[in-house]
C-alpha cells in the first residue's frame, strides 16, 4: 500500500532517525519563523529580513564543503552528534535572551550566524547518513520520505509557530525550538551505523579532500546540471521564503496569521510532493521531472505575484512547494544515485551550498531589490527568468538522464 515507503520504516535505526528528525526539523522550521518575525517586529524592513536570512545561511556556503570532508574522514554519525548538541545549546541561550527581552536585531544577527554555522557542520553528515542507513535499492524511498518530512514540517512548523507567536510571541517558540533540537541528540545515541572505515590521513590534506570533492561535482556532467538547477532554484524562486514577512505585509496587508497561512501552503505542496517521489520509489524518469520542476515553479512564483486575493496566492504558493520539492527531493535522489561512495558527503556538501546556501545571496539581492522595485515586481522577475531558463534545461536533461538515473 505505501510501497517503498513501508520498506524503509521497517528499518529499526532508520525510523528511530525519521522520527526524531522529524520533530527536529518542525523545531527547525518554527527556528526560521521566528527569527523572521522577530526581525520584521524589530525593524519592519525588507532589507533587514535579507540580512538575517543571509546571515542564517551564509556558513553553509563558506563551511559545508569542509564540513563534508570531515564527514567523509571520521564518519558521519559523529559529526552529527557534536554539531547537534552545540546547536541545541546556542538555541536555549537564543530562548532565555528573547524571554527576557534582551533582544536586538544586532543579536538576532549573531544568532542567525551562530547557529547557521552549526548547522552547516552536520548537514553534510545528516545527508550522507541516510544512505548509511537503508540499502540502496530503498534509497530513493528514504530520501523521498526524509524529505517529506523535512517538508511536511514547512506545514507544522509554520502553523504551529504563527499560533504561539499570535498568543505569546517569538520567546515561546524559540524555546519549543530548543526542546526539539535537545530530543534530536538522545536519539542519535540509539542509532547503530555501520559506515565504512575511515582511513583520514593527515589533517593538513584536508583541503586536497575538498578539492577532489568539488572537482569531482562540477565534472561529473549529470551531477553538474542538476547543481545548476539548483542554483536556478535558489536566486530567484527560494529567496521568497526568507521574504515571506514582508511579502504578506506589503502585497495582501497581512500580518503574522497571514504569514504563516502563506508558508503553510509551500510546506503542504513539498509535502505532498516528497510523499508522492518517496511512495513512487524509484528514479525512472526522474530527471525529467526534475526539470519539468523548474518551469512550475517559475510560473507558480509569477502567478503569486498577480493573484490580488491571499487565497488565489496560497494555491500558487502550494503549487510552488510541489515543485520546488520535486525538484530538491529527486536531485539529491540523482546525485546520491549517480556518486562515487568514496566522496559522498563531499558532493552532498556542494548540494548543500548551492540549494541552500545560495538562497541566501539571493535574499540578500532580493531585499535589497525589492525595496526600490518592489516585492511584487521583484518576485515575479524572478518566475519570469527561472521559466526562462527551463528552455535550456529540458534537451540537457534528455542527454542526461541515462547517466543520472543507471542502476547497478
Amino acid at each position: 500500500m505505501f510501497g517503498g515507503i513501508g520498506k524503509v520504516l521497517s528499518q529499526r535505526d532508520f525510523a528511530i532517525y525519521w522520527s526524531s528528525n522529524g520533530v527536529n526539523t518542525v523545531g527547525r522550521w518554527m527556528y526560521r519563523i521566528a527569527v523572521a518575525w522577530l526581525a520584521w517586529e524589530l525593524t519592519k524592513s525588507t532589507v533587514w529580513l535579507g540580512i538575517v536570512a543571509f546571515a542564517e545561511s551564509i556558513p553553509l556556503v563558506i563551511f559545508s564543503v569542509v564540513a563534508g570532508a570531515m564527514a567523509d574522514r571520521v564518519g558521519y554519525i559523529r559529526i552529527t552528534i557534536l554539531a547537534q548538541t552545540a546547536t541545541a545549546v546556542a538555541a536555549v541561550v537564543f530562548a532565555a535572551m528573547t524571554l527576557l527581552d534582551l533582544m536586538t536585531i544586532e543579536l538576532v544577527v549573531v544568532f542567525a550566524l551562530l547557529i547557521g554555522t552549526l548547522e552547516s557542520l552536520t548537514t553534510p553528515a545528516r545527508m550522507a547518513l541516510v544512505h548509511a542507513l537503508v540499502p540502496r535499492d530503498n534509497l530513493a524511498a528514504a530520501i523521498g520520505l526524509t524529505g517529506a518530512t523535512f517538508n511536511g514540517s514547512r506545514f507544522v512548523g509554520p502553523a504551529v509557530a504563527g499560533v504561539l507567536i499570535s498568543l505569546s510571541g517569538s520567546g515561546v517558540v524559540l524555546a519549543v525550538v530548543a526542546a526539539t533540537f535537545t530530543q534530536f541528540c538522545f536519539a542519535l545515541l540509539a542509532i547503530r551505523v555501520e559506515e565504512p572505515e575511515r582511513n583520514p590521513g593527515p589533517w593538513q590534506e584536508i583541503f586536497s579532500d575538498m578539492t577532489t570533492g568539488i572537482k569531482y561535482g562540477f565534472t561529473h556532467p549529470g551531477i553538474r546540471f542538476l547543481l545548476i538547477m539548483l542554483g536556478i532554484t535558489g536566486l530567484f524562486i527560494r529567496p521568497v521564503i526568507e521574504l515571506m514577512p514582508g511579502f504578506a505585509a506589503q502585497v495582501f496587508d497581512s500580518g503574522s496569521d497571514g504569514f504563516a497561512i502563506l508558508m503553510s501552503a509551500i510546506g503542504f505542496g513539498a509535502m505532498v510532493s516528497c510523499l508522492w517521489v518517496g511512495m513512487r520509489g524509484k528514479t525512472e524518469r526522474l530527471t525529467n521531472l526534475v526539470t519539468l520542476s523548474l518551469l512550475i515553479q517559475g510560473i507558480g512564483l509569477v502567478l503569486s505575484t498577480q493573484a490580488g486575493q491571499i487565497w488565489i496566492a496560497t494555491i500558487s504558493f502550494a503549487v510552488v512547494g510541489f515543485a520546488m520539492l520535486v525538484g530538491g527531493v529527486g536531485s539529491q535522489t540523482l546525485i546520491q544515485n549517480a556518486v562515487d561512495s568514496g566522496v559522498r558527503a563531499r558532493v552532498m556538501s556542494l548540494f548543500i551550498v548551492i540549494s541552500w546556501g545560495l538562497p541566501a545571496f539571493g535574499a540578500l539581492a532580493t531585499g535589497w531589490i525589492a525595496n526600490y522595485a518592489g516585492m511584487e515586481a521583484t518576485i515575479a522577475a524572478g518566475g519570469a527568468l527561472t521559466v526562462a531558463l527551463w528552455l535550456w534545461a529540458r534537451p540537457q536533461a534528455i542527454r542526461l538522464r541515462a547517466d543520472l538515473e543507471k542502476q547497478d
